[in-house]
């Protein structure tokens, strides 16, 4: 398998472009993502949230070395950007520990929403990482993406959690993350990506996760906690697979996906009912999101 995978998608070289594949797997990304954020909420009920972290990446790690076989093909942990590995494997280890903070006090859909400010973050830096350059009207759906996220983060009016802060910051780590994913794809190879940022973040998270550690009661527990490396695994993997064939600004706005499957999680499990601020702020986000996607589809902007 790691052969096939170095095969359908080699580290450098050209890769054929190919925008409704990429916006697919994008999608069944933020599904997997969506899963493991509710099934981190629930866990964060009975255990530290620093645990569940580490635990997260370590089953991450295990099942990635297990399912490419490295111990056959050591040569898929081979990078040409070693520093940059580890800054991209950072930013999903921080991006993760402040998501999973914030979605121990707040519901689903105002983290998700607070996330949807990430296409606008990804757009600002494509510029000075990527060479890609926003327009001025691309700018303009920026700062009603922006107004979008105060509407759900209230600031200054006590509508929101302090624990908001969380989402913010996971935010900005996160767009960070998907950057950093697309200029890697140019030299490195998908499995030696997925595998290197569990790894680095298992490593990181060992003695905090040992310093914490409580033991899971109940067999529905421990398999929870197991399902959150398969699902972080596999839905970086798609992730991963998306921008190597898809350009980042074509992709991110299909973060947005992930709002239907946060309402009804939360909903479903958690008996939250979205407040009418994170839907109006959720909405005029996605609206600027959207407009920045026809944009980029007339490549006027």
């Amino acid at each position: 398998m790691a052969q096939d995978n170095q095969k359908h998608f080699p580290a450098g070289g050209h890769v054929p472009v190919v925008p409704l594949v990429g916006i697919s797997l994008i999608v069944l990304a933020c599904l997997c993502f969506a899963v493991l954020d509710a099934i981190a909420k629930y866990l964060s009920a009975s255990l530290p949230t620093l645990q569940i972290v580490w635990i997260r990446f370590l089953s991450h790690t295990v099942i990635a070395i297990v399912l490419f076989r490295v111990w056959k093909t050591p040569s898929l942990l081979k990078t040409g950007r070693p520093v940059l590995q580890l800054v991209r494997a950072a930013c999903l280890l921080s991006t993760t520990i402040l998501n999973f903070l914030a979605v121990r006090y707040l519901q689903l859909a105002e983290t998700m929403s607070i996330m949807f400010a990430t296409p606008f973050v990804i757009t600002a830096l494509a510029g000075p990482l990527l060479g890609e350059w926003a327009g001025i009207r691309r700018w303009c759906a920026i700062i009603v993406g922006f107004i979008g996220v105060l509407v759900v983060t209230q600031p200054g009016v006590g509508g929101m959690h302090w624990a908001a802060i969380y989402s913010v910051a996971a935010m900005c780590t996160y767009a960070l993350y998907a950057l950093f994913t697309r200029q890697l794809t140019a030299t490195d190879g998908s499995a030696g990506m997925l595998i290197i940022s569990g790894l680095v973040a298992t490593v990181a998270m060992t003695p905090v996760g040992l310093s914490v550690w409580e033991t899971p009661q109940d067999i529905l527990t421990w398999g929870l906690l197991l399902a959150t490396g398969a699902l972080g695994a596999g839905g970086h993997f798609v992730f991963i697979m998306a921008h190597r064939i898809a350009p980042a600004p074509v992709l991110a706005p299909f973060i947005y996906s992930q709002i239907v499957w946060m309402i009804a999680l939360g909903y479903l499990v958690f008996a939250d009912v979205p407040t009418l601020s994170t839907l109006l702020g959720a909405a005029i986000v996605v609206g600027s999101g959207l407009y920045i996607l026809y944009r980029e589809r007339v490549k006027g902007i």
